[in-house]
């Protein structure tokens, strides 16, 4: 089992909105919506990272 552990994060209203609405529409968390953009942006600043 992977070893998670906890971020803080702190962010500007906006992105806060942008976060709130795209977990609401894919029936998700806030941190897997985190998860998701930051593993979509791996992928595209190296093609060769599996997701």
């Amino acid at each position: 089992m992977t070893e998670r552990k906890p971020l803080q994060l702190r962010l500007p209203p906006d992105l806060k909105s942008w976060l709130k609405a795209e977990a609401e529409k894919n029936g998700a968390s806030q941190n897997s919506e985190v998860i998701r953009a930051i593993r979509a942006a791996m992928i595209r600043t190296d093609p060769q990272q599996t997701a």
